[in-house]
């Protein structure tokens, strides 16, 4: 018989996923919902089904049609691809075990602690991924990277042209960036809007 250790593993490794690491580093409440459910959902389909002869295929089954709904849903960052499928496997892994043995309780902590290691902004919280409308069509690869650096107060690293309309004058951009240590975090139009005030006092001056 299925003791209670493995739902209190998994209601305590969830709880520091996304209540300890996920929330107050990203403030998504809708996918603090989103993922507690999965997983809560998830333990509950593989335990009851953890007695059967077709277990393991059954729940990598369930993987893969959870993971086809997710992409159907709204679109969510990458980032929080990896805290979806976290929760699913921290589910799957507890939900079909029999006990908490050493094994299953170091892959569940594993899973927790590359989330909290790849996320940690002191590994890569200096980068950063936007997606900026520039209202100037900017064919150039240097020009556009010079004007987005200043936009934005960053280190451009990469750039990857979505949309160059040369008749409406418009340029969007895919900008992956770094951000010098302890410089927040500058907002495109805000940026823009005080370049055109400066520019609009010199010309007045």
């Amino acid at each position: 018989m299925t003791t209670a250790l493995p739902i209190l593993l998994d209601v305590a490794a969830i709880a520091v996923l996304v209540l300890g690491l996920y929330f107050p580093r990203h403030r998504r409440a809708d996918l603090v919902v989103a993922f507690l459910g999965v997983n809560i959902g998830v333990y509950a389909v593989s335990a009851v089904l953890a007695s059967t002869t077709v277990a393991a295929g059954v729940g990598l089954g369930l993987f893969g049609v959870l993971s086809i709904i997710r992409l159907r849903s709204s679109e969510i960052s990458q980032r929080e691809v990896a805290y979806y499928f976290a929760s699913l496997a921290v589910g799957l892994l507890t939900g079909l075990a029999d006990a908490v043995t050493p094994e299953v309780a170091g892959l569940v902590a594993l899973v927790v602690a590359a989330l909290a290691v790849g996320d940690s902004r002191l590994l890569f919280g200096g980068y950063d991924t936007q997606e900026v409308h520039l209202d100037r069509a900017i064919a150039d690869e240097a020009d556009l990277r010079r004007t987005l650096g200043e936009l934005l107060g960053a280190e451009i690293v990469g750039v990857s042209v979505v949309r160059l309309d040369l008749v409406n004058d418009l340029t969007v951009v895919q900008v992956r960036l770094r951000r010098p240590s302890g410089v927040p975090r500058r907002s495109p139009r805000r940026t823009a809007d005080a370049a055109e005030r400066a520019g609009a006092s010199q010309e007045v001056a």
